[in-house]
């Protein structure tokens, strides 16, 4: 991603007048409708780059300050998606719930703390009514549900199920190759082959498994999920799928698997190379059953090992 600076030189005492003029104006402005709501913004550096930004919030991460939300195309930076994102602005937590129309700043700084964030928030339309929000899918992964037996395709061409990991901990994450998006599937990808180098040389390596399911069957072949994979580990790594696979199944099956996890994810109609989708990390005790369910992308891979090691142990009492 390329940034612009978009800090402006004034070159006389009139213009620099006329900028204090207007800043006073806007201070004055902003305490009028919102008194202290700006108040802890992060500073940003010369090379933030700031889009306009409106969508719908999907869900609220009051304790982590984030909030995912369906947002729409940003003219010439990024394409319509759902995505999770940091909130910098405090007052918002008051009043932000699933539902709402919201407008803001999308703030990119590679150079700062978050590397991007909205400030500036707005809510534009609050949910219709009192309608309670949408039920929950009756199918969507409740925590001690057993998983069902799906079949999937590894990165061998290998036939492989649920079933396969019984009297394991298993940790399932979901992702697609193409993702270019550096807190998604990057991300994803790059906490599972951390935790395998991990657990690789370990005494849990014969006890936990990770398994990453690519939601992309149309591009995401057993081939290129093998290659990929390899690419995560480092070209020095000795190809080694024996903690770690990575697998796919025909669309079918994988819009049920996802409907049981409760991932959602469509294919950008603008652009057919991009699939919009939500972050879910899951946890599956040796019985099969659902332990954890980690949705966005605040885990750590300690975090992700800690569940997963919990697991055997309470598996064994």
């Amino acid at each position: 991603m390329t940034l612009f600076s978009n800090s402006q030189t004034f070159l006389s005492a009139i213009s620099a007048l006329r900028a204090a003029f207007s800043f006073i104006f806007a201070v004055s402005l902003v305490f009028f409708v919102g008194c202290d709501r700006n108040k802890n913004l992060t500073n940003t550096t010369s090379e933030a780059k700031r889009y306009e930004l409106r969508g719908k919030v999907i869900s609220v991460d009051k304790a982590n300050k984030k909030a995912e939300i369906e947002h729409e195309e940003i003219p010439g930076f990024m394409p319509k998606m759902t995505m999770t994102f940091p909130i910098h602005d405090d007052w918002v937590w008051e009043d932000l719930v699933p539902g709402v129309e919201i407008k803001a700043t999308l703030v990119v700084d590679e150079k700062a703390k978050d590397p991007y964030w909205l400030e500036n928030l707005v809510i534009i339309a609050t949910r219709l009514g009192n309608l309670p929000p949408p039920p929950v899918n009756e199918n969507f992964a409740q925590i001690g549900k057993e998983v069902p037996n799906f079949q999937l395709t590894n990165q061998d061409g290998r036939k492989i199920s649920f079933k396969d990991f019984r009297g394991k901990a298993l940790a399932v994450t979901f992702i697609y190759t193409r993702c270019p998006l550096a807190d998604y599937c990057i991300k994803m990808s790059t906490n599972f082959s951390d935790l395998n180098a991990r657990l690789l040389n370990s005494e849990y390596r014969d006890k936990i498994r990770l398994l990453t399911i690519s939601f992309d069957p149309e591009h995401d072949t057993p081939e290129k999920l093998r290659q990929y994979g390899l690419g995560y580990m480092g070209k020095d790594a000795k190809p080694d799928f024996t903690v770690w696979q990575l697998a796919v199944g025909p669309d079918k099956q994988m819009r049920e698997i996802a409907d049981f996890f409760g991932l959602r994810y469509e294919v950008d109609q603008q652009d057919k190379t991009q699939i919009n989708h939500s972050l879910v990390t899951a946890v599956i005790a040796p019985d099969g059953r659902v332990r954890k369910i980690f949705t966005g992308n605040s885990w750590t891979v300690s975090q992700l090992e800690k569940e997963l090691i919990e697991s055997l142990d309470q598996a064994q009492n």
